[in-house]
């Protein structure tokens, strides 16, 4: 019989809780993470939001929330809530997640 074929997706590094869909990425050329290399998600599941705060990044100021595994609490990134300049409004309400906290499931 046939294995059948789900969707491609990414998980907590710690828990595997699933975090999104391999088609939910924007672009894998972020290198603003904490940790080195970071992908932008349009969509995020199974997440917590942390406290809104200005940060100072690669790209400018922008209004960020942390962003938790909502399963095992590891913090995997952040989402953009605000962006100051006009080049960079593309990521408000865009999602961070950094490939040292997040592998592959399914593929």
């Amino acid at each position: 019989m046939d294995e059948m074929v789900g969707p491609r997706l990414y998980c907590c590094c710690k828990c595997r809780n699933h975090v999104s869909f391999h088609d939910d990425i924007i672009s894998k050329a972020f290198q603003q993470g904490r940790n080195g290399r970071a992908f932008l998600f349009s969509h995020v599941m199974n997440i917590t939001v942390g406290t809104k705060e200005d940060r100072n990044l690669m790209t400018g100021v922008h209004t960020v929330a942390d962003v938790f595994c909502g399963d095992c609490n590891e913090l995997l990134g952040w989402k953009y809530e605000r962006a100051y300049e006009a080049t960079q409004k593309y990521k408000e309400g865009k999602f961070i997640l950094e490939k040292s906290k997040i592998t592959k499931d399914n593929w």
